[in-house]
């Protein structure tokens, strides 16, 4: 079974599937770790990584490469962010293809004109309906995988309205879009609405301090999203700490108590430690032969 045909498993179940976000391979084992069925690719986490804020910045070789570290390290189904396909249906029917190649279990692509800004930001423009829906046939064209699941983000609510983001998440869907991602919807009204509204399967963005309310994720299943992505939650948590952390060394001139006591050893072993020492010795003697033969 490939990860795609385990995600669309995962989203065929009744509730609610939540991917928090990862922006790095640490992060991903952590969320595994933790029992979540999925992993989210964040890709403000990814620009963060390489010292960007999420303006676009980032290429489409670099989020594929990242996406493939991330679906290497972990045994879940990864969402990757694919932010605009990266230009026309040319760019995504390739951008498609890569994804598909770096083992990732979906991507979403949005509507946003290029250089993208972040969903929860001011300023976004978007393209015309119809250049986004071509995009959208263009990925699910571009697919090798039937499973691979192309979700389609429309970011139009900020621009031109909760109406034309529904219409445009029923016509991606209409293309061949398996999943609508409605970003930013703005009171818990339009956040009931959307699944409401829409003829498929659809995902929220659970952003702290976004343009969306907060609201329990029990809420949000009860509503009817089958997919709840959490991108920000590790990334801005490691800032904080790291802030205080350093503050405090800074400032202490000793060590920090952590926030959680952990030795070496353990913190090796979270990343695989044991299953690495047991090949230290598993190939230094040779198989015994049948004395027969």
């Amino acid at each position: 079974m490939t990860q795609a045909s385990r995600l669309r498993a995962l989203l065929h179940r009744d509730g609610m599937v939540v991917a928090p976000g990862a922006y790095d391979c640490i992060t991903a084992k952590l969320i595994e770790q933790a029992g979540f069925a999925a992993v989210y690719m964040t890709g403000a986490g990814t620009a963060a990584t390489l010292g960007y804020p999420d303006f676009g910045l980032v290429t489409m070789s670099e989020m594929v490469g990242n996406a493939a570290r991330i679906a290497a390290a972990v045994e879940l189904p990864v969402i990757a962010d694919a932010d605009t396909g990266y230009g026309n249906e040319l760019n995504v029917f390739r951008t498609v293809r890569e994804f598909e190649r770096s083992g990732v279990a979906g991507i979403h692509i949005e509507d946003q004109e290029f250089p993208k800004r972040c969903g929860h930001l001011e300023g976004k423009q978007i393209i015309p309906r119809e250049d986004y829906i071509a995009k959208i046939r263009a990925a699910a064209a571009a697919r090798r995988d039937e499973d691979f699941v192309i979700i389609a983000r429309t970011d139009s609510r900020a621009v031109a309205g909760l109406d034309e983001a529904l219409a445009r998440a029923n016509a991606a869907l209409a293309a061949g879009a398996d999943m609508a991602f409605v970003e930013a919807p703005q009171t818990l009204d339009e956040v009931t609405a959307v699944p409401r509204l829409v003829n498929g399967p659809c995902l929220l963005n659970v952003v702290r301090g976004g343009k969306t309310p907060d609201l329990d994720l029990r809420e949000a299943e009860a509503m009817g999203y089958k997919l709840a992505i959490v991108p920000g939650l590790l990334i801005k948590s490691v800032v904080g700490i790291c802030d205080g952390m350093l503050a405090e060394l800074k400032t202490s001139y000793r060590h920090p108590l952590p926030v959680k006591e952990i030795t070496v050893p353990e913190l090796f072993r979270r990343f695989g430690a044991d299953e690495w020492d047991a090949l230290r010795t598993r190939f230094r003697a040779a198989p015994r032969r049948d004395a027969a033969e």
